[in-house]
């Protein structure tokens, strides 16, 4: 998490936006975690969205290293345009990786909208370095051309139903209220 943490601020840094802008939440914070993170001048979300954050027009950075699929999958529904998503980056989990280690009808199952975007993604992993494997694994930038969305069929577009997760047997995020 140190690792993490260092490698965000940095991004921050690299990129010349301010800490403040920068929002963060994750329900195992503990109340120390939380008090360095606002020392650092980090925002922390005051309530579990599951991921479901919109980008409300803006260009926005998602750092999302080792999250569980279905917060990626909230984030793609919440921003389900090819309007929005040309708009999106991710720093996270393998989408490649995912649709490698599911079967794929779990897959489109209970992940549906990481299974219809994968055409319409482009991915790069982050260089493995020995020191940090298990920090950084299985981690890539994931970015969503618009003309490779705008390609997909409209079909794609027009299902937008809210995730529940009911057959999901391996959620693996914390649900709101838990």
């Amino acid at each position: 998490a140190r690792y993490q943490l260092a490698f965000l601020l940095l991004l921050l840094d690299e990129l010349r936006v301010p800490p403040g802008r920068c929002a963060l939440f994750d329900p195992a914070f503990s109340a120390r975690e939380a008090a360095a993170l606002r020392a650092l001048g980090l925002c922390l979300l005051p309530e579990n969205e599951e991921g479901k954050r919109g980008i409300e027009g803006a260009a926005t950075l998602f750092y999302m290293v080792h999250c569980g699929k279905a917060l990626y999958n909230n984030l793609l529904w919440s921003n389900w345009s090819p309007a929005a998503l040309s708009k999106l980056v991710i720093i996270g989990n393998s989408f490649r990786g995912i649709e490698e280690r599911l079967l794929s009808r779990i897959l489109e199952r209970d992940y549906s909208y990481i299974a219809k975007v994968l055409k319409g993604v482009e991915e790069v992993a982050l260089p493995s370095h020995p020191r940090y494997l298990d920090t950084f694994n299985d981690t890539s930038v994931h970015w969503f051309p618009l003309d490779k969305l705008q390609e997909l069929s409209p079909e794609v577009w027009e299902f937008m139903e809210e995730p529940m997760y009911q057959d999901c047997d391996d959620l693996e995020i914390i649900r709101k209220g838990e």
